[in-house]
């Protein structure tokens, strides 16, 4: 295995770049903004600029390694090491001139995830973890929330892109929870929440019709700050992340509603 602590070094130099980059830019009177195929996702000039920068630096350090990122795709290469990159979470956020926004960028060994990072810039937090050597904030270690009770926790959660055409839209979910949390909070970027998860700040996140990109980083972040990561038996990448109480108060909810909408 490659040296993973090197790594992850070098990635977060060349994050922290990019973010400064994202930084420079944000709020840019003529900033391009254009719709993907699916006619509602947005991209902007600074995802495919933050995307290139990204993928160069990792393409001349690891050139036999596969990527995958959310704007170019699939490079593969047969390896067992696959790159999976975000380089802008949060693009509505971003087009809006709305500054909660982050890069993740993540290390699979043979399907395993095995290094992850989130950067926040415009707060300048680094979020990183390699697979058994726990989860840091800009090096302080982390740990995700103590809260046993649903009454008392702070939940984060999205919305899926194709939410106004789409009968599986989270509103339901969303609607079952209001009233039963201390607070409810939709930030608009999942590798960010996942980070936020791993910090405490959340003590719980759920999201349906997510993309690899947006949480192979964040879910390692959970995973080693001694939290639980949950999959949901739904379409795309649909998940729970928490701590164990927190998770299964969360999926019985989930179920609650689920049954139902029977």
């Amino acid at each position: 295995m490659i040296d993973l602590a090197g790594a992850l070094t070098a990635i977060q130099s060349i994050m922290f770049n990019t973010g400064t980059m994202q930084k420079e830019r944000l709020g840019q009177k003529g900033l391009s903004v254009e719709r993907k195929i699916n006619g509602v996702e947005l991209v902007t000039e600074v995802d495919i600029l933050s995307e290139k920068m990204l993928l160069q630096t990792i393409g001349k350090a690891y050139p036999d390694h596969d990527i995958l990122s959310e704007e170019c795709g699939a490079i593969r290469q047969n390896s067992d090491y696959l790159w999976v990159i975000d380089p802008l979470d949060g693009t509505t956020n971003y087009a809006q001139g709305i500054p909660i926004f982050a890069i993740s960028v993540a290390l699979q060994y043979q399907g395993t995830t095995v290094l992850g990072a989130v950067y926040q810039p415009v707060l300048g937090e680094m979020f990183t973890a390699l697979k058994g050597r726990g989860a840091h904030l800009n090096g302080r270690e982390l740990a995700v929330s103590q809260k046993f009770v649903l009454a008392d926790c702070v939940l984060a959660t999205g919305f899926p892109y194709d939410k106004a055409v789409h009968k599986e839209n989270n509103a339901a979910y969303f609607t079952h929870f209001v009233p039963r949390v201390r607070g409810l909070r939709r930030l608009g970027a999942a590798a960010y929440d996942l980070a936020c998860v791993a910090a405490g700040r959340f003590d719980g996140f759920w999201e349906i019709n997510l993309s690899p990109w947006d949480v192979a980083a964040g879910t390692l972040l959970v995973q080693e700050a001694g939290g639980e990561v949950i999959l949901l038996n739904k379409r795309g990448v649909s998940l729970i992340a928490g701590n164990a109480a927190v998770c299964r108060m969360i999926r019985a909810g989930i179920a609650a509603v689920d049954a139902c909408c029977v």
